[in-house]
């Protein structure tokens, strides 16, 4: 077992939860199952930890139930970690450790929707092209649980900071929050756009961390055709380690792109994006140049 100095604060959930995850490798750990590692070999290769390290970190998760293994190969015997629902109550926690590092270690300390184009948090972002999307379901604006990635040969997820029905909904503050506002109009423009996306066969799917009745209350508002998904439980933030900013006590996605084909590799980014209709414009170029076989650039 991994040597750990017993926290004995019986009272304190802090020193508790960390006699769990306060190790570096531990959360480290965490972050690459829900990213959609499973498999001891692939944890090493990610994580560029000893086998004997990462043996004990993995034991630890397991009796604390973070992990359960799964077996998936009988000759010899092999088991795949995932997070059970102990280990999701922990997304939070990454999401919040991200946006404290990426606000104020990687930035200036400011709260901000956006993001420079040459900050690292959108070099990180850009790092998504190519990478697969894990399997992972997000309510939908009635609460059934779907798949962010549709059966169509494209999807294009455009993640948003929040967008409400009613103007006194929105957070104390929001206009002056820099990339905060035009959620409103970002939908409304994918919606008149729809049959353009449709054609060159994208699906549209809106991501916010709404709760799903306030983006049906949206939706409803403002006429839109096509699904608005609610990342309320930070399953597709964690997974792809999407930036975010908190406002109202809410973690909320930075406005992004992504556009994502059939076998759920990510074909295109679009971070930072600070023109809402040339953003629009230039998903609906990437899924009609990647529909050709042709690189949008």
């Amino acid at each position: 077992m991994a040597q750990r100095t017993p926290l004995d604060d019986a009272d304190c959930a802090i020193a508790q939860a960390l006699d769990v995850v306060g190790d570096w490798w531990t959360l480290l750990i965490v972050r690459d199952a829900a990213r959609g590692v499973h498999r001891f070999d692939a944890f090493q290769r990610e994580l560029g930890v000893s086998r004997k390290v990462l043996a004990e970190r993995l034991k630890l998760l397991v009796e604390a139930g973070v992990l359960t293994r799964e077996p998936y190969q009988e000759r010899p015997v092999r088991h795949e970690y995932r997070l059970t629902p102990r280990g999701r109550g922990l997304l939070p926690v990454l999401v919040a450790l991200q946006d404290w590092g990426d606000t104020w270690v990687l930035g200036e300390g400011e709260m901000t929707a956006t993001t420079e184009e040459s900050s690292r948090e959108a070099e990180r972002v850009h790092a998504l092209r190519g990478t697969r999307l894990p399997e992972l379901v997000l309510a939908d604006r009635f609460g059934e649980l779907r798949d962010p990635v549709a059966d169509t040969p494209f999807t294009v997820l455009y993640c948003f900071p929040g967008a409400y029905a009613r103007a006194e909904s929105y957070p104390p503050g929001w206009a002056g929050i820099p990339g905060a506002k035009g959620c409103t109009f970002e939908s409304c423009t994918y919606r008149d756009q729809l049959a353009q996306f449709t054609a060159a066969g994208a699906t549209v799917h809106g991501v916010s961390t709404q709760r799903p009745d306030e983006q049906r209350e949206f939706a409803e508002a403002e006429g839109l055709r096509f699904p608005l998904l609610s990342d309320a439980e930070l399953s597709l933030t964690a997974a792809l380690r999407l930036p975010t900013f908190r406002a109202a006590g809410v973690s909320r996605l930075k406005r992004l792109t992504l556009v994502v084909d059939r076998e759920r590799v990510v074909r295109e980014v679009f971070y930072p994006v600070r023109d809402i209709e040339a953003g629009v414009a230039a998903a609906l170029r990437a899924v009609r140049d990647a529909g050709t076989g042709v690189s949008s650039g």
